[in-house]
């Protein structure tokens, strides 16, 4: 490049993106449907011709395009398989029998606060928040649905706890990423988050708790029935389908990578399917004397496309209805020009120019984890990925916080409690598409119940303005010691 970017340089793309996206809520009624795609693809093409001004060459540009696309790639892969997983979890009667058992078993006043527990369980367990709200958080949802409660407020909760999960287990590949940025090791990571993240889970629980509480269930004990019966006489819940989630979470903890793990759980879905759900397999196929020919037609019509399946209730039917791999194309599709946009911001210089002065100008200490906690968000909304919102921040804060005299770990605190918490609150970030396409559930509905990812971030500010917990390096050269006497 010739030259820098002047700050209003750097900024005019973001201001475009920004402006499109109001118009886009105000205009359309669905913006993943295309519109905040294109506008996506304008701000790119914005900033590819202020990198253009300023000497880059296009080869550079297109080389970090395809690089920051191939970054997304394990994302989009995952995407898809999750949508063949909920096709043929959906007709071998999994999800709805998890979804009817679970409606005989939680007490509504108390399901909020259950729901949060058990995504947050299954979510450490797992190490992956996306397997855990594609499956568990699913079902939740339609419970849910059946209590008469808001999908927002619910979609909400699941999110809460699947993303303590995804930032305190060992197995999940933020947790292991954040301390490998910062220069501390795992398991001094995860023991220093638990700082801010317990006090963070217990304001979330008591909110849920509370809420829980103050619901009106009037007419809960109707819907609940009638869902039920919907259930039952459309599958046959057999308690062995069970199986199929053990088994996955199984050979999620035994620490299978996730793409052959859901490929797996689809698989034994379908086997599922033509076990327990012979009707439901005959219908989805339209044939009816030869189970063979239907049992492959189902299984992959559940995979790759729309499945529709009657109850006697409506809301029901409307629930049990999946889009395979189909229905991920649109958030496919949203996270490629995410991905065109970040890459040409990042190639250009255009981040780094806007973050400059936020650094120069971070004393405190509390001021610099603030600014660092502003920058993750920064590059979750504008790199649109979490990976990029803590790698990126990472390398520019390091040096930062040793100079500073600041163990690693208080930086790999803070990208955990901003970079991977946020991360699924922007609508078009590869978390917040992915889970907004999964749950049915428009980004910006959940986020304000997302307690959890909110309160994070501020919790990891509002610990360094107070100094507590700022372990600084001659502190954590001592607790070096120490573990290598023992």
């Amino acid at each position: 490049m010739k030259r820098e970017a002047s700050l209003f340089e750097a900024l005019l793309p973001i201001i475009i993106l920004i402006i499109l996206l109001t118009l886009n809520v105000i205009l359309f009624d669905d913006t993943l449907g295309g519109a905040n795609q294109i506008a996506l693809i304008i701000s790119a093409a914005i900033a590819g011709l202020i990198a253009h001004r300023l000497g880059l060459k296009w080869g550079k540009i297109r080389e970090k395009i395809v690089s920051t696309i191939g970054s997304a790639m394990p994302s989009i892969l995952i995407l898809l398989l999750i949508g063949s997983l909920a096709g043929t979890w959906m007709i071998s009667g999994v999800v709805p029998a998890m979804i009817y058992y679970g409606l005989e078993i939680i007490n509504p006043k108390l399901f909020l606060f259950t729901a949060v527990v058990v995504s947050a369980i299954v979510s450490v367990a797992t190490g992956s928040s996306w397997s855990t709200i594609a499956t568990i958080g699913v079902a939740l949802l339609g419970i849910g649905n059946a209590l008469g409660m808001s999908e927002a407020l619910v979609a909400g909760a699941i999110i809460s706890g699947a993303y303590f999960g995804d930032k305190m287990s060992p197995l999940s590949d933020t947790t292991n990423l954040a301390p490998a940025m910062a220069g501390t090791d795992l398991f001094t990571h995860i023991r220093y988050m638990a700082f801010t993240t317990v006090p963070s889970m217990t304001v979330t629980l008591i909110i849920f708790l509370i809420w829980g509480f103050r619901y009106d269930f009037s007419g809960a004990v109707i819907d609940v029935e009638n869902v039920q019966t919907a259930i039952e006489g459309t599958f046959n819940t057999n308690p062995l389908l069970f199986l199929v989630p053990v088994a996955l979470i199984t050979i999620i903890i035994l620490k299978v990578p996730p793409l052959p793990a859901l490929f797996a759980g689809t698989i034994l879905g379908g086997v599922f399917a033509i076990i327990f759900q012979p009707h439901i397999v005959t219908e989805v196929a339209g044939v009816a004397d030869d189970y063979l020919k239907a049992s492959y037609i189902s299984l992959m019509q559940s995979m790759f496309g729309d499945v529709s399946l009657t109850t006697s209730d409506p809301k029901v039917t409307d629930l049990l209805s999946t889009s395979g791999m189909r229905g991920m194309l649109d958030t496919i599709w949203l996270i490629l020009s995410a991905m065109v946009f970040g890459g040409i911001m990042e190639s250009a210089g255009l981040l780094k120019r806007i973050t400059q002065p936020i650094v120069r100008y971070a004393k405190s200490t509390g001021s610099l984890v603030a600014s660092t906690v502003g920058t993750c968000i920064f590059f979750n909304t504008t790199a649109s990925d979490q990976y990029l919102a803590i790698v990126v921040p990472g390398r520019m804060y390091r040096k930062t916080y040793q100079d500073k005299g600041l163990a690693p770990e208080v930086l790999s605190r803070t990208l955990e409690d901003s970079g991977t918490m946020t991360s699924v609150l922007i609508p078009w970030n590869t978390c917040g598409a992915t889970q907004s396409r999964v749950l049915g559930v428009d980004t910006m509905a959940y986020a304000p119940y997302a307690f959890f990812n909110i309160i994070s971030p501020m919790m990891s500010i509002l610990f360094a303005y107070f100094n507590i917990k700022i372990r600084r390096l001659s502190q954590s050269n001592n607790r070096d010691k120490n573990i290598e006497k023992e």
